[in-house]
């Protein structure tokens, strides 16, 4: 099967077009959610007259297993209202971030839901509140069959769930503390401008936050570098906007572990999904004792790429050239169907519908538009892929391979959990979408013998690896460091980021990389970093991706690894990847990852030599 990198034709500026010039068949299709706007806010009207009702359970949610019940019940279906509600007003301004009808309606539906977090907010403690034999007795009522096990998650939060007061006053606060992350991206999305960048054939483009990946991998060293500090530029005129934000989500975090009682944030963050911060710690530790590998890739690139020195910017491009055309849509989700067959007709069948005639898939970039890649399902709704899809940019294949991945584990989760045990963590996430990704690489590897085309893909792993792996796990330690900063009292000011930040790159990067200043910023322009501990699942679903894969591919049997995405969120994430044959509470999975990357730099040398 031959493969298509990006092609550089000599043509006029291609600029951005506006949301209303997409075709219809490009955008994904939310009449599943709602048919119109008015049908959104006749439902908006429902949930603003049905929550107030749980206000006559105050006093009363452990008197006895029926009430008990009924609490619980109420509470999910309002929660599948909010699901449904959130999930298209979210959607609509995912399509463009300028669009004040959207945004407005945004707005209302998170206003109210403070006014349904302080309702519901006496719900959790009077649950605590239940007298230990009493709740085990509660637990081995037929009556409390479907919910033994939120019932059990929920029991565990005793020690960090307040008084009502204090749950209510948490529940008004958290739109008000929750703000940084709007006010990120909207600075980022809608209120910057970086200009225009002209390509190696002469043609002028227009940079933006998803363009940007594709001047990244531009053959032209001189595309690359002004692109990059073009880039920079701008987030360097509202550097300081930037880092007041990033220190006020960081604060959120903090204030949230302290007042739940929790030794520090990232042990709050961590203690949800009942992973131990070892797990953390083994992943940074296994990936710091291993950087010698990634140094020698570096220096690969550099010689290959003829480059006196190599920087950030040079770290994207293919380092197998001259090979023109485009993958365009139909191409990509091809490739995508092939790669996953060892998954079977069901999978398969669900997915290429879903990904053509089914609409899920929000496909091209336009004005307004969020930058990068996401998938976005609830319990009764198609899972939808948000992607900015560039033929020009071959590893957007994979990214539609990734959020692939995550739409079909909440499809099977949908159809194999009760609603309150569907939702899987983001932990168990991200191994779904980065095995999606390990099966294209192995299966473009075995449908070619061209070596040209080996060393590509090789070098796409290699770099999957090294930005998934070691970038992540470097983003994790920058999460810990300014963390722990603000816990220990300590300043979080714009020079304290890039002090911080410049240390991790120079540990990450090595001595040999020419390092510059501008790259200081980026920590304050990664999304996930408004979010709060995500980025360390990247690194440990990758490896634990591996595993799977390994075994899938080596078995013919997809069983187990079906049965993960069954299971959903109805257990803990570490206990989950327990039975799918994976222990991610040892370092081997991770280790095992990392001698992938050894092993794959290896064979890219050869390839090249």
């Amino acid at each position: 099967m031959p493969l298509f990198l990006h092609s550089e034709n000599a043509g006029p500026a291609r600029s951005v077009p506006l949301r209303a010039e997409v075709r219809p068949e490009d955008t994904w299709d939310l009449t599943p959610l709602y048919a119109t706007d008015a049908a959104w806010e006749e439902d908006f009207q429902k949930l603003q007259a049905g929550y107030p009702k749980i206000a006559g359970f105050r006093g009363r949610v452990g008197e006895n297993v029926q009430t008990l019940l009924e609490v619980l019940e109420l509470e999910k279906s309002l929660e599948m209202r909010i699901e449904q509600l959130n999930q298209f007003a979210s959607l609509r301004v995912t399509e463009d971030s300028s669009d004040s009808t959207a945004l407005t309606r945004e707005a209302r539906l998170e206003s109210l839901l403070v006014l349904v977090g302080e309702t519901f907010s006496f719900v959790s403690p009077e649950i605590q509140a239940i007298p230990d034999g009493l709740f085990e007795a509660f637990l081995n009522d037929p009556l409390l069959s479907d919910w033994i096990i939120p019932l059990k998650k929920l029991r565990r939060m005793k020690p960090h769930t307040l008084s009502a007061s204090e749950e209510r006053l948490l529940a008004l606060g958290s739109s008000a503390t929750r703000g940084h992350s709007e006010t990120f991206s909207q600075l980022t999305n809608v209120d910057m401008k970086f200009g225009l960048v002209r390509d190696a054939a002469g043609a002028e483009r227009e940079l933006t936050q998803s363009s940007f990946s594709s001047f990244l991998q531009q053959r032209e060293p001189a595309v690359r570098r002004e692109a990059f500090h073009k880039f920079y530029a701008e987030f360097k005129d509202h550097q300081f906007t930037l880092a007041s934000s990033l220190t006020n989500s960081v604060r959120a975090d903090v204030f949230y572990a302290r007042a739940r009682n929790h030794p520090s944030a990232i042990e709050g963050a961590l203690f949800s999904d009942d992973v131990p911060i070892s797990v953390y710690d083994n992943l940074i530790a296994s990936v710091r004792s291993r950087l010698e590998p990634l140094y020698r890739y570096f220096a690969i690139r550099k010689r290959v790429l003829g480059l006196a020195e190599i920087h950030h910017y040079d770290t994207y491009v293919s380092m197998v050239g001259d090979v023109n055309g485009d993958v365009p849509w139909d191409g990509a989700v091809e490739r995508v169907i092939s790669a996953l067959a060892p998954l079977g007709d069901e999978y398969l069948t669900t997915l290429d519908h879903g990904l053509r005639g089914g609409r899920w898939c929000d496909r091209y970039e336009n004005k307004g538009k969020r930058s990068g890649a996401f998938s976005y399902g609830t319990y009764t709704s198609p899972p939808y892929i948000m992607m900015n899809y560039k033929s020009d940019v071959f590893s957007d294949v994979y990214t539609l391979a990734h959020e692939a991945g995550h739409s079909m584990h909440t499809w099977y989760a949908q159809r194999s959990q009760s609603h309150q045990n569907y939702h899987y963590p983001i932990f168990l996430a991200e191994v779904a979408s980065t095995f999606n990704e390990i099966l294209l690489t192995e299966h473009l590897l075995r449908t070619t013998d061209d070596r040209r085309t080996r060393a590509y893909l090789i070098n796409r792993q290699v770099d999957d690896l090294r930005g998934t792996l070691y970038r992540q796990t470097m983003f994790a330690e920058f999460e810990k460091a300014i963390h722990a900063t603000e816990e220990a009292g300590d300043a979080l000011t714009l020079d304290a980021f890039k002090r911080i930040y410049r240390g991790l790159l120079e540990t990450y990067f090595g001595p040999d990389f020419a390092l510059d200043e501008e790259l200081e910023l980026e920590g304050l322009r990664i999304p996930h970093f408004y979010g709060g501990f995500y980025v360390y699942k990247y690194a440990t679903g990758i490896s634990a991706a591996v595993a799977l894969a390994g075994q899938v591919l080596e078995s013919g049997d997809a069983t187990r690894y079906l049965n993960f995405l069954r299971s959903g969120g109805s257990k803990f994430p570490i206990e989950t990847l327990k039975e799918a044959g994976v222990d991610m509470s040892t370092p081997a999975p991770v280790d095992a990852a990392l001698q992938l990357f050894e092993r794959r730099v290896g064979e890219l040398e050869g390839l090249l030599e």
